[in-house]
């Protein structure tokens, strides 16, 4: 419960939590999917993948996997056995384009040299691709952009996996076949894969840095695809781009100091790496108000950079004498950062409930990995509970929560396995 004066200041900028009721609004999320399948535009893509997530693993088979991440590049040998996942030859690079501007051909030639000493074990390659992409009807991807602070020149229309295959072929090696995915899609499929579905459909959810989520469709209910077969086939969301919540005052103003004003609105409001700043935001306007007192507002316009972590500390009373001096401003400060979280939290409910509404199917999963949802205590809770009493109890749907860790290599080579 915030305190009187936390939940006044929230009220006044309309950053309560309470604005958010995931059952009610869930079904304005769903019809805004539904435009998305049709291909009528709108702020989610729903973009076909062309991977299905039925069928039976083959054992003992190994797959080549590359992941591409933010900050890391990986690459394994994964099969899957009768005691559970087999990963072997795991090495781990950072991320070219970090470091330094690097173009497409040298970004390709790096994936080459990482995955090549493994082409002899294996003729399938599981490419998790982390950044935006079209996939197209064969399963590879064509680049859209690539952001998180990584800079490949060249990228733009580039096809990831014909480019990867091409670099091999001229090296020698052919006959190799890959699939392109991304980490959300990863997710869903490393959690079946190690978890298994108990025969329910299993939504896919990242809540760490960024925010997406996936789902299984039968084909014919994706209409813009032109096709008329009950086979499932995934769809990524890209719900972080979804426009349908107003925000509030501080949402605004984050949106317009960032780097891309005007998009990612729903993970500008839900996402690990804008909800510090945006905490940050708010306790800079509580010290110019008067809220904090003296020595605790000192502290607040000392800070620099914050992130998810340190607010999660401050949300379970950690850490308190970093922003707070006193009792009274120590409450303020949790009870902002709670807020801040409890929001997201719902948020994010709210876009399983519409995918749930989607489906509609009584009984679902959702494997759920990131930051915020594997290490945030105050978040998994208040998740946990929302599910319960928005999805469970309102709209009388049955959905699990199932919290992976590191199940995109095992996700990537489930793709190869069930696809190729």
């Amino acid at each position: 419960m915030s305190s009187e004066k936390a939940l006044s200041f929230l009220t006044k900028y309309e950053m309560g939590p309470e604005t958010v009721r995931p059952a009610e609004m869930a079904p304005e999320m769903t019809r805004e999917m539904e435009r998305g399948l049709r291909g009528e535009g709108g702020s989610l893509a729903m973009i076909p993948t062309y991977l299905s997530d039925h069928g039976q693993l083959p054992l003992d088979q190994p797959v080549a996997v590359i992941d591409a991440g933010g900050t890391n590049f990986r690459r394994a040998l994964v099969s899957f056995t009768e005691n559970g996942v087999r990963e072997e030859e795991l090495k781990k690079w950072r991320m070219p384009g970090i470091e330094r501007p690097t173009s497409w051909d040298e970004f390709i030639r790096f994936t080459a040299d990482a995955v090549e000493p493994l082409m002899d074990r294996t003729d399938k390659i599981g490419f998790c691709f982390s950044y935006s992409a079209e996939i197209t009807p064969d399963m590879d991807g064509r680049v859209l952009r690539i952001d998180k602070e990584v800079v490949i020149e060249g990228c733009e229309g580039r096809l990831v996996g014909a480019s990867l295959l091409g670099e091999l072929e001229r090296r020698g090696i052919r006959g190799k076949k890959i699939v392109i995915l991304n980490d959300t899609v990863a997710v869903q499929l490393g959690g079946l894969a190690q978890k298994g579905s108990d025969g329910v459909n299993v939504i896919g959810q990242v809540s760490g840095t960024g925010t997406n989520t996936c789902c299984a469709l039968p084909e014919k209910r994706i209409p813009k695809l032109g096709r008329d077969r009950d086979r499932r086939m995934i769809v990524n969301l890209e719900s972080g781009m979804y426009d349908g919540i107003r925000g509030g005052y501080f949402d605004r103003k984050l949106d317009q100091e960032s780097h891309n004003p005007g998009q990612k609105h729903f993970e500008k409001l839900t996402a690990g790496v804008y909800l510090g700043e945006l905490c940050h935001l708010m306790l800079l306007k509580a010290a110019e108000e008067g809220l904090l007192c003296p020595k605790s507002a000192e502290k607040v316009r000392a800070l620099g950079h914050i992130d998810s972590a340190v607010i999660e500390a401050w949300s379970m009373g950690e850490k308190m004498d970093q922003i707070a001096d006193g009792e009274d401003d120590a409450a303020f400060v949790r009870d902002i950062c709670r807020a801040v979280f409890e929001r997201s939290a719902r948020l994010m409910c709210l876009n399983l409930a519409a995918i749930v509404l989607l489906t509609g199917e009584k009984k679902l999963a959702v494997c759920a990995e990131g930051s915020l949802v594997q290490k945030g205590r105050y978040y998994q809770a208040a998740l946990t509970r929302l599910i319960d009493e928005e999805i469970c109890g309102k709209l009388g749907r049955k959905l699990s929560l199932r919290i992976g860790d590191e199940s995109t290599l095992s996700g990537s080579a489930a793709a190869a396995l069930l696809n190729l």
